[in-house]
């Protein structure tokens, strides 16, 4: 009977620390590689434990209040050059919890796909029309110039007849 509660006791101490307890939480969790993330842990018993994940550049020390009513909190860096889903395993009570958590790791593409429409509020699309447009014409011309000068001409034979008018009526 000794023999077999020996067999029995450590079985189920082990199915104890793995009943789903123990969940992790990773903020953001989604984020890019060489991020930092928050990583918060509830169901441990105690005050201290680790959190890593293949994802993570070291382990996430973890500390807090004792972890079956508060949480545990740290924080990891997502190594550069990976990506995809991965796993959180977290070391509390004196063993290791698998897979109770996860981060998701997305590579962002720094370049741009099209160019940016900037400026204009939104009329961006219309400066190429404009300048196209633009480039049709070479500008005022001397037939515009000499259509200004004409109309300069009889605002001034204007303004000196009025002048002349108010001159004679005084």
């Amino acid at each position: 009977m000794a023999v077999v509660l020996a067999a029995v006791l450590p079985v189920g101490a082990a199915q104890a620390h793995d009943n789903g307890s123990v969940r992790a939480t990773v903020t953001p969790a989604s984020t890019a590689p060489g991020a930092t993330v928050e990583v918060s842990v509830t169901g441990c018993s105690g005050t201290t434990g680790t959190a890593g994940s293949g994802a993570f550049e070291g382990d996430a020390e973890l500390t807090g209040r004792d972890g079956d009513t508060y949480t545990l909190n740290g924080s990891a860096r997502i190594k550069r050059g990976i990506s995809g889903t991965h796993d959180v395993t977290v070391t509390c009570d004196g063993h290791p919890h698998q897979g109770v958590g996860t981060v998701r790791i997305q590579r962002h593409n720094p370049e741009p796909v099209s160019p940016v429409r900037a400026g204009g509020g939104g009329t961006a699309h219309l400066s190429t029309t404009v300048a196209g447009a633009e480039a049709n014409e070479a500008g005022p011309g001397t037939r515009h110039a000499v259509i200004g000068l004409i109309l300069a001409g009889v605002a001034a034979v204007a303004v000196a007849f009025r002048s002349v008018r108010r001159r004679r009526s005084e």
